[in-house]
């Protein structure tokens, strides 16, 4: 039997409020979905790099329509929660950012992030107040859903060029001002800065690991105050880095060594659906 989406949102809800931290990995199509449920996971979230590599685009290239298709089919495989990665909202304006969640809650989503990330090279950034406000239009459109969507905010300085420790807590903290439910600033360099952005904001932090150097164990982030560790692409990567290593044998040498590190596909036909 099915979970409602009520019940899934209510099952997201209590993860955040429970005392330990939680990682939320990060799949990109039902299978993938279906095996990290099956090895326990209460939640998973649908990556923007991840689904844009399905669909063979590059990150920040894939549209509304299929990221929401991607979202339907990650999110009607499971009976787990799945929040949706929403990039910028699919457009500038605070509309748009509202009817990015209201869309994201029609195809089975329970959360969804929106960042200050503008997509422009010239400006890679919204400035605050507009940033603010495209929050504050998504929380509101959040609110009014028949369940409690969590609105993940995210300030995407350190990942566009503007490294600002302080104006990355500024914005996080007038995302949470604006109605957020869960901050994130993917990219912090060290456990001092995600120390700092936790004891700077009352409400969960979402730390995001996948980046060589800059990913920390669950006890070191959830020492520091992080409440949801999210894996971005880097599942993803880790499957194509076996993909790609497999072929290269049989493509250079004619071997197929790398079968003996596969799983079995009765065990992987255990993960699916009959």
């Amino acid at each position: 039997m099915s979970v409602s989406q009520a019940d899934k949102a209510k099952k997201l809800r209590a993860l955040h409020e429970a005392p330990r931290a939680f990682v939320i990995p990060n799949p990109w199509d039902a299978g993938s979905a279906r095996m990290l449920a099956g090895l326990g996971f209460e939640a998973l979230a649908t990556s923007s790099g991840a689904k844009a590599g399905v669909l063979g685009k590059r990150d920040g290239k894939v549209t509304r329509e299929e990221a929401l298709a991607n979202a339907r089919m990650i999110a009607g495989a499971v009976d787990v929660p799945v929040i949706g990665d929403l990039e910028k909202g699919f457009g500038d304006s605070p509309d748009a950012a509202a009817e990015t969640i209201r869309q994201g809650a029609g195809v089975g989503l329970v959360g969804g992030s929106i960042e200050d990330a503008t997509g422009n090279k010239d400006k890679p950034l919204f400035d605050i107040g507009a940033a603010a406000e495209r929050v504050a239009a998504a929380s509101k459109a959040a609110r009014a859903l028949p369940f409690a969507f969590v609105l993940t905010a995210r300030a995407e300085g350190f990942l566009r060029g503007n490294p600002d420790l302080d104006d990355v807590i500024k914005r996080l903290q007038a995302f949470e001002a604006a109605g957020a439910d869960v901050l994130m600033a993917p990219g912090l360099p060290d456990l001092a800065a995600v120390k700092k952005v936790c004891g700077s904001l009352k409400k969960p932090f979402n730390f995001m690991a996948g980046i060589k150097g800059r990913s920390f164990s669950v006890a070191e982030l959830e020492a520091a105050g992080v409440k949801r560790i999210s894996l971005a692409t880097s599942l993803y990567r880790a499957a194509m880095t076996g993909l790609l290593d497999a072929a290269k044998e049989v493509k250079e040498k004619g071997t197929f060594s790398y079968l003996d590190h596969t799983i079995p596909t009765p065990d992987l036909n255990a993960f699916m659906k009959e």
